[in-house]
């Protein structure tokens, strides 16, 4: 990043205030408010924040008219066909990639605090059978910190690193714990001799009396899954991390946040979404080329397709879709919503109509369809995002406390309500 020497001069009534102009390290211009109010007694209005930069970062780098995603300067697709999970989770945190020592010491970190301490398995028969497992992956995450008071004071790297190893390793204990409740299957322990993905699924699928041994081709899918939604700059989760932790707040207690923030429909509910929309063509009995006609008309939403951010096909959805090609053929999955995503897709590639409004499939669209396929209940797939864009958020975390300049977060606001008036005695009240 570089403040140039040009300005960027705006009028504002009787005013004329000369603004810096800010150059980051690919080209992205900003014009710097941060003195306009001191200055003129004005603030910004930007709904959403699509205008507005909020810190300056130096992990994810994203063009969405070009359609280019890169972590650390790493094009999407390189990570995605050379890396695994946790290198790309050491890159994003680091800042390097990892050499083998560092890798082999990192995943001995992982299987030293993969175990949950025994008194957190009470917490989970406090749930209730039906309970979400966002809610109890955010509320067990925060727990974690109880049980692990280091982690409040978090002083030189190697704290910081056992801290992030920790919440990293135990996230998947958790929610695959979370799983089992919910199905009333008894809990699985991790095992240290299975990498990361391996022993989810291990996690996941495996009964007391019958272990379960994920296929290779299963393990990589999930792989590419993690990569793929391990960081994307300032979305509305990481975000959320960054504002939290702008506050002091701990490690834990920022990406538990960072979980709720996920929740929602609009964001790492989406692939939700798209099998929800899906499972209503199919009980419909709608053909995927009138439910399109329909689309047209602005009478039925389409999910899954189009991204605030990419105004081109997203690089994620590309990778992806041909791993959910690969996968769904070696599975030999036969399922008509798959069917469905299919017939939606061809149509959406073909069609003036959706190409001309940039309305491609997303990667929630073919995140959703390959998770389906791995066996992955429904309400798994906001989980399984949450896993994934845990090393981003760490990264962030740690980004906003070793900004020595760093100041709480605190957005201004446009006052809409009524103006002053007295207090109404109750008997006055109409």
């Amino acid at each position: 990043m570089s403040t140039t020497s040009n300005t960027a001069k705006l009028n504002l009534i009787d005013q004329n205030i000369n603004l810096p102009v800010v150059i980051g390290t690919e080209g992205e211009q900003a014009v710097d408010i941060s003195k306009l109010r001191s200055d003129s007694g004005f603030i910004t209005l930007d709904d959403g924040y699509g205008n507005t930069g909020s810190c300056q970062s130096n992990i994810c780098f994203i063009d969405g008219e070009k359609g280019i995603l890169r972590y650390r300067g790493i094009p999407i697709d390189q990570l995605a066909q050379y890396s695994s999970f946790i290198e790309t989770a050491m890159l994003l945190i680091n800042g390097q990639l990892p050499n083998s020592q560092q890798l082999n010491d990192f995943h001995n970190l992982l299987i030293q605090h993969q175990m949950l301490h025994e008194g957190l398995h009470n917490h989970f028969s406090g749930f209730p059978t039906n309970a979400h497992p966002m809610a109890i992956l955010s509320a067990m995450i925060n727990a974690c910190s109880c049980y692990h008071p280091d982690i409040m004071d978090m002083e030189d790297e190697a704290t910081f690193e056992s801290a992030a190893a920790r919440l990293l390793s135990k996230i998947r204990t958790i929610a695959a714990a979370a799983y089992a409740m919910s199905i009333g299957k008894p809990t699985v322990y991790p095992k240290p001799n299975l990498n990361y993905c391996e022993n989810f699924l291990h996690m996941m699928f495996s009964m007391p009396h019958q272990d379960f041994d994920p296929p290779e081709e299963l393990v990589q899918a999930l792989n590419l899954i993690f990569i793929l939604h391990a960081e994307h700059e300032q979305n509305c989760s990481t975000s959320t991390v960054r504002m939290v932790a702008s506050s002091g707040a701990n490690l834990f207690a920022s990406c538990s946040a960072g979980v709720c923030a996920l929740w929602g429909w609009r964001h790492g509910g989406a692939n939700v979404a798209v099998l929800n929309m899906l499972q209503d063509i199919n009980d419909n009995k709608t053909p995927y080329r009138d439910y399109m006609e329909c689309v047209k008309k602005k009478e039925v939403k389409l999910m899954g397709f189009g991204h605030r951010v990419y105004k081109n096909f997203d690089p994620r959805a590309t990778i992806l879709k041909e791993s959910c090609d690969k996968v769904l053929a070696l599975l030999g999955v036969k399922d008509p919503l798959l069917d469905l995503a299919r017939g939606l897709e061809e149509v959406a590639l073909s069609d003036s109509y959706f190409k001309d409004r940039k309305l491609y499939p997303n990667v929630d669209f073919y995140s959703g369809i390959l998770l389906r396929a791995m066996g992955i209940p429904i309400d798994m797939f906001t989980v399984m995002f949450a896993m994934g864009r845990m090393p981003g958020w760490i990264a962030h975390w740690k980004e906003v406390r070793d900004n020595p300049n760093i100041r709480i977060n605190r957005p201004r606001q446009i006052y809409t309500g009524p103006t002053n008036r007295d207090f109404v005695p109750i008997e006055e009240r109409p």
